[in-house]
């Protein structure tokens, strides 16, 4: 098969098309004839020598993934029925940038009617975060007094940013994000974002307390850190909780205890690849019963900036290394 290998650590132009042997399944997984790989900027940091792959996980970079089953375990804990020749989307620790991977059957999911395995391909990475970290871990949902709660959304174009928007906007939240350019902010609002700011000529602090009367937001999803944080508890409301899910602007930051004290505030932070089958498979569980029918119906669907051919990986590194596009890059191994 083909796959994209990081030749060495360094810039996009290391990614190279390699010959390689086709991954053999084992107990609990399926092997995955690949259509599309959705492009994540863990994948860069991967390429960068900074974030391996777990033990016993391929060297291939890749976390997403969509194609047809072609083979492995089918025996076991199969919660969607999936069988050989089915088409599905899988969130995968590695290995995704191939024409074939292997993938635990519990993080596979049926492909949506009516999306491509372009499309699909674009969903597990950003979809099994948001949901851990915004519905699960920030437990977003409703007030005391039984309104929907709010949610901020950093990097509001980014492909992490563009599905919390669309998700929490889906389930009646009100939305606000940041983004860094006005044609960045007015894409945001396009997809949902009841407010979107350009934090390179706005306060999002001030802006964020000017729309909520005051009170801030119940939920703030940061992929930033650094300086954000101290912001970001600016921003919250009594009782809110912050979800940290990167650190794209560092890993320190000089926080106010008392001011989580007083408002009763709770930090969360999680990384995914590493987390355990079951876990994902929890997630997966969540996503096929109350996001699927949104998908299936139309009221949600993956924003795709940019497809590339598997021989242009450099390329759509460079893309997200651009911070440019809006919602998420593919490779698309039909091309």
């Amino acid at each position: 098969m083909r796959g994209i290998a990081i030749t060495a650590y360094g810039a996009p132009e290391v990614l190279q098309l390699q010959r390689r042997a086709i991954p053999t399944p084992g107990p609990g997984e399926v092997l995955v004839r690949v259509a599309a790989s959705g492009v994540n900027r863990p994948d860069v940091s991967q390429r960068e020598g900074n974030y391996p792959p777990p033990p016993g996980i391929s060297d291939l970079p890749g976390l997403e993934i969509a194609g047809e089953i072609v083979g492995g375990d089918l025996g076991g804990a199969n919660p969607f029925g999936l069988g050989i020749g089915d088409a599905v989307c899988a969130l995968v620790a590695g290995g995704g940038y191939a024409e074939y991977c292997v993938a635990p059957l519990a993080q596979c999911l049926p492909l949506p009617a009516g999306l491509s395995a372009v499309q699909a391909a674009a969903l597990p990475e950003t979809y099994f975060t948001v949901w851990s970290n915004i519905f699960d871990r920030a437990r977003l949902g409703r007030t005391e007094t039984g309104a929907p709660e709010s949610l901020l959304v950093h990097g509001g174009t980014s492909g992490i940013g563009v599905t919390a928007i669309t998700l929490g906007r889906a389930f009646g939240h009100r939305v606000f994000a940041t983004a860094g350019s006005d044609d960045k902010c007015r894409a945001a609002e396009r997809l949902g974002a009841e407010r979107c700011i350009n934090y390179r000529s706005e306060d999002f602090v001030a802006v964020v307390r000017e729309l909520t009367d005051g009170r801030g937001v119940d939920v703030v999803l940061d992929i930033v850190a650094g300086n954000y944080i101290p912001r970001d508890i600016d921003c919250l409301a009594p009782d809110g909780r912050l979800a940290l899910v990167a650190i794209l602007g560092g890993s320190s930051a000089n926080v106010d205890l008392l001011k989580v004290l007083m408002r009763r505030l709770t930090i969360s932070g999680s990384t995914l690849r590493a987390r355990s089958i079951p876990f994902k498979a929890a997630i997966a569980k969540q996503l096929k019963e109350k996001v699927w029918p949104l998908l299936e119906s139309g009221a949600l669907a993956p924003e795709i900036y940019a497809s590339f051919a598997p021989g242009e990986a450099a390329e759509a590194h460079r893309t997200m290394e651009s911070n440019r596009h809006i919602g998420k890059l593919v490779i698309d191994w039909s091309k």
